[in-house]
């Protein structure tokens, strides 16, 4: 008996030996492979946008440029698509400036209203940069040319402007570091259109000077001649651009924004460098589990109705919240002691759950979940107080009494 016990011991040790090997092994594993992952990380984020800016560097001052056209697609298709995700990933835009968002968020950096006054020049802008790098000089009539020149140069300066734009939020969402890379990517799009537009504009001044060697009409001779002088082909582009800021001026006219809409998209805003409104206070999103609930569903589901206060807190209420918190009150005012009870359970769990609900789809989940306890709630309500609609309605009432509906909700 002895000696089996004594076997049976050794086999424990053996298996509990096995699976402190097994432990280790699947903590090394799974270190190597976060190793892994911030390594690919780095490389995405940090080795491909630093070899493409050193490539357009040399490429801009290089007589022969090493695959132009192909490191020219490359840095605007992968840059865009670092550009998107870094600047969702750091600053978080929830919302325009009327919509109240949580601390760690911000407001639209381009009003919603006014932003497709930016947005289409600048799509504008990025298809006439990959024309200008796509099709030879030679092959393009020179007042397309002009117009696709005029396009770069707006798309440069809208630019510019939302680089200033989001400058005072660098350092305060996410790491300032990482945000630097959305400057990079603007400074690649500059150098190539500076690179473009002068590669394009030097080629097309010695198509017409060829041109006009060979002009059979004297109009079309006089023509180059006049574009040939003092390289007027600069002229014929500033005239371009005039006339598409005239035209898209119009268009803003037309559709009601104003001649100033491009403006109004960036002075429309909060939080922003040029921005001009007042958003409402930050919602804080720890607390209450329906209170993130109401403030971070899909609106179209947690239905929220308006704003409202705890503990000083500004926060989103929707009619779930209100029926739970009646049903609580209720229950205070009745029998404390059960409240304390039901309160002291809820702050030991209810609390660790509400720091798992940061998605939006999270919240719809939990939303659906509580359910069949707000129609236990609101049954209950009804049976036992006198004016239960009443009860529900003044739940979180903002302290100056004043409902403010969440407009666009």
């Amino acid at each position: 008996m002895r000696r089996l016990s004594a076997g049976n011991n050794s086999c424990r040790r053996d298996i509990l030996s096995m699976n402190r090997i097994e432990k280790e092994g699947i903590l090394l594993y799974y270190s190597i492979q976060d190793t892994m992952y911030l390594i690919l990380f780095w490389i995405v984020i940090g080795v491909v946008p630093g070899v493409l800016t050193i490539w357009n560097i040399y490429n801009f001052f290089a007589k022969k440029p090493k695959y132009k056209r192909i490191i020219a697609w490359l840095t605007i298709w992968i840059g865009g698509f670092l550009y998107y995700f870094l600047y969702e990933a750091g600053f978080q835009p929830s919302g325009d400036w009327k919509e109240a968002v949580y601390v760690y968020e911000t407001h639209y950096s381009i009003s919603s209203q006014y932003g497709w006054t930016v947005v289409v020049p600048v799509i504008l802008g990025l298809i006439a940069l990959l024309i200008l790098y796509s099709v030879q000089a030679d092959r393009q009539p020179p007042l397309f040319a002009a117009f696709l020149i005029a396009f770069v140069v707006i798309f440069n300066v809208i630019s510019i402007a939302f680089a200033i734009q989001i400058g005072n939020q660098m350092k305060s969402h996410s790491d300032g570091f990482v945000n630097m890379f959305l400057y990079l990517y603007q400074f690649n799009l500059f150098v190539l259109s500076v690179s473009a537009v002068k590669n394009h504009m030097r080629e097309q001044i010695k198509l017409y000077q060829s041109r006009r060697k060979n002009a059979e009409s004297t109009k079309m001779a006089w023509l180059y001649c006049r574009i040939r002088c003092f390289e007027r082909y600069p002229v014929l582009v500033f005239a371009c651009f005039f006339f598409i800021i005239a035209v898209f001026e119009i268009l803003f006219i037309l559709a009601g924004q104003g001649a100033d809409a491009p403006i109004k998209a960036f002075t429309d805003t909060a939080d922003w460098t040029f921005s001009q409104q007042i958003p409402p206070p930050p919602m804080d999103s720890s607390g209450h589990y329906l209170c993130t609930v109401a403030a971070g569903g899909h609106k179209k589901i947690v239905k929220p109705l308006r704003y409202g206060t705890r503990r000083g807190q500004t926060i989103v209420v929707n009619r779930q919240l209100c029926i739970a918190n009646a049903f609580e009150e209720w229950i205070q005012e009745k029998s404390p002691q059960i409240h304390k009870a039901i309160r002291n359970f809820y702050d030991r769990y209810g609390y660790p759950v509400s720091r798992h609900i940061t998605t939006p789809l999270r919240a719809d989940v939990v939303y659906f979940l509580m359910k069949p306890l707000e129609w236990v709630f609101v049954v209950f309500l009804y049976f036992v107080d006198i004016q239960p609609e009443e009860r529900i309605r003044r739940q979180y009432v903002l302290k100056n009494h004043i409902k403010k509906p969440l407009k666009r909700w």
